[in-house]
């Protein structure tokens, strides 16, 4: 007996639907090797803020990239690279791959967030390989020619600018001794650090929140968002915005001139009016000195 047209139907949205369900990957609980890639946050198949591990084998069975590389500042020339796209281990990974944002964490607390804009733009890839070698064989890092750059790094096949506000422009991140990943809610990361009070959507401000987006948030926290690597969280930033702001943006420009060993890369491309949008929008969670 032939089944009626909305049965037929009926049965192909079901076939169609189980060819799309995201299946589990095959999680490991505990980290075994070094090489092991620990992943977190809003993972396929289990609760929310779930901690795995996915072994360095387990990657290399995924689907690869491979391209040559110019432009990567954490190389001093050309290099192949290998690896799998971050847009195709939240495809797999992430309980929510659409939505999700992906965060890089380093072994030195420093973070680099890939929010679904900059996935599309600049599809950047968990580096497997680097002119065929496993990390044993990667060069050392560029700035000082003595750092491991495994486990793992994250590149972009081809790095374009695809914005610019005021003096700051679109920043490849490119993060090395990568040993974690996080697919997180992106409204939830970039919640944490929106402008407070009645200028909040001001011009400037709003330009300052979208530089410390992708600047200030790699090495300063707010709460549990960001990096921890400087170890000056978000409201110690506004504080000195609010009370020394020539300081502030002098400091942001070039930290090595207010202190000498400051670890913070300088920002000397950034003009008055750059500086001028961030000392504004961190002044905006300072507290009120009004009675």
């Amino acid at each position: 007996m032939r089944p009626s047209w909305t049965g037929a139907l009926l049965l192909a949205l079901i076939s169609l639907a189980t060819a799309n369900a995201q299946t589990s990957p095959a999680w490991h609980e505990k980290r075994l090797l070094a090489s092991d890639l620990e992943v977190s946050g809003a993972l396929v198949g289990l609760p929310p803020e779930s901690t795995r591990y996915v072994t360095r084998d387990e990657l290399l069975a995924m689907p690869q990239v491979s391209f040559t590389v110019a432009d990567d500042a954490n190389f001093t020339g050309v290099v192949k690279i290998r690896g799998v796209r971050l847009e195709e281990l939240a495809r797999r990974l992430a309980a929510f791959p659409s939505k999700d944002m992906v965060v890089a964490i380093c072994d030195d607390a420093y973070r680099a967030g890939y929010p679904q804009d900059y996935l599309a733009a600049h599809h950047p890839v968990l580096v497997l390989e680097v002119n065929g070698q496993a990390p044993s064989g990667w060069p050392k890092a560029a700035d000082d020619h003595v750092s491991d750059m495994g486990p793992y790094m994250i590149s972009n096949p081809k790095f374009t600018p695809s914005f610019k506000i005021l003096s700051h422009e679109d920043e490849a991140q490119i993060p090395w001794g990568v040993v974690r990943l996080e697919f997180r809610d992106e409204k939830i990361v970039f919640g944490a650090i929106a402008p407070r009070g009645a200028h909040a959507n001001d011009r400037d401000v709003q330009n300052g929140l979208r530089i410390a987006q992708q600047n200030c948030l790699r090495c300063h926290n707010a709460g549990r968002e960001g990096g921890q690597k400087s170890g000056i969280p978000w409201k110690a930033l506004a504080a000195m915005a609010a009370s020394s702001p020539g300081d502030f943006g002098a400091y942001i420009r070039a930290p090595q001139a207010k202190n000498p060993k400051a670890q913070m890369y300088g920002n000397p491309k950034y003009d008055d009016a750059t500086l001028n949008a961030l000392t504004a929008y961190f002044q905006t969670f300072a507290p009120s000195t009004k009675p």
